[in-house]
């Protein structure tokens, strides 16, 4: 098999800043409230001429750069979201035209905030069976278009933007060490969007009822990634015959700097070998990993031969981890 890795990283998120004192005006809250219990300061949105293609884009181009590679080189495209373009064509597909990828097949893969995980787990085998060289895995979300602003339990949490990695192959005491995927379906009435799809059809009345907005059981949500957050670090390094103590950077889903803690104390980390970003653009789903990664790529956190650990949870309810030898 050969061994792969993460040849090159990039991100992107819009201009427009959605500040605390913002959501002030807007609903009722305060921004003491919300940094006390979320860690976040502000969010990005979008303007209303972009779409996740045009995320997914800016951040390809700069990962593509990372990497040293031509849209032309690319074989696969898979884009992780939840708020794709539309139903279909694929928000992938529209990125390989934008992109010029002629020669790349291209998928989306929906996981929630874990899809970018279950992405490069997903993409990877492509490359250790040798079907294909060079994949490019993008984590792209528009929350804004699902979120309720009216809602302070949720308006407060999310943003917009994207992050990009290549993958490619690497040498064979670098790359993916293990992954850990996981789901738990029985949990999916905790965090869900439930109009637009074949069981509710986009109507007058879903619209009505809110239910194109992201609706979430903020309590149980919390129980359960401070619960899986560790846990599945754990089994990753497990599969990985590596411990805690080899860790030298942990990037996790930005969702709640409480969750991000309790993952430090159960793997016996300190808040120097995470990346911490959430203050700056909330929680970004499938997104958030791919951004925190390429901004400690660009910061110089990271070295040859680290060991990272990307660890995260989602709606589904999903969760996943992998263990990467940079």
């Amino acid at each position: 098999m050969i061994s792969v890795g993460i040849i090159g990283t990039g991100k992107y998120v819009p201009e427009k800043i959605l500040t605390n004192k913002d959501l002030e005006n807007i609903v009722e809250t305060n921004d003491e409230w919300i940094k006390t219990r979320t860690g976040i300061e502000e969010r990005r949105i979008k303007s209303e001429n972009q779409a996740t293609s045009d995320l997914a884009l800016k951040a390809a181009e700069e990962a593509l750069k990372n990497a040293g590679i031509n849209a032309e080189d690319l074989d696969l495209i898979v884009v992780t979201t939840v708020t794709p373009d539309m139903i279909f064509p694929s928000t992938a597909c529209i990125l390989q035209d934008k992109l010029g990828a002629k020669k790349a097949a291209a998928y989306d893969l929906s996981a929630a905030c874990s899809g970018f995980i279950y992405g490069l787990a997903n993409a990877s085998n492509f490359i250790a069976n040798g079907t294909y060289k060079h994949i490019l895995v993008v984590g792209a979300e528009s929350l804004s278009t699902l979120t309720d602003y009216t809602d302070r339990n949720t308006c407060v949490l999310f943003g917009d933007g994207a992050g990009a990695v290549v993958l490619g192959p690497v040498a064979n005491d670098r790359g993916f060490r293990s992954f850990e995927l996981g789901a738990d379906g029985s949990g999916g009435d905790l965090l869900k969007v439930e109009g637009g799809g074949s069981r509710y059809p986009s109507s007058i009345q879903t619209i009505e009822n809110k239910l194109h907005y992201i609706s979430m059981e903020g309590r149980e949500v919390f129980k359960f990634a401070v619960r899986i957050m560790g846990s599945a670090a754990e089994e990753a390094l497990k599969k990985a015959d590596l411990n805690k103590s080899d860790i030298d950077l942990l990037v996790p889903h930005q969702a709640n700097i409480r969750i991000i803690q309790a993952a430090l104390d159960r793997l016996e980390l300190s808040e120097e070998k995470c990346v911490v970003n959430l203050q700056n653009y909330g929680n970004v789903s499938a997104a958030s990993i791919p951004i925190a990664l390429a901004e400690a790529n660009e910061q110089g956190r990271i070295s040859e031969g680290d060991c990272i650990v990307l660890v995260g949870f989602g709606g589904g309810l999903t969760w996943g981890a992998s263990v990467i030898i940079w």
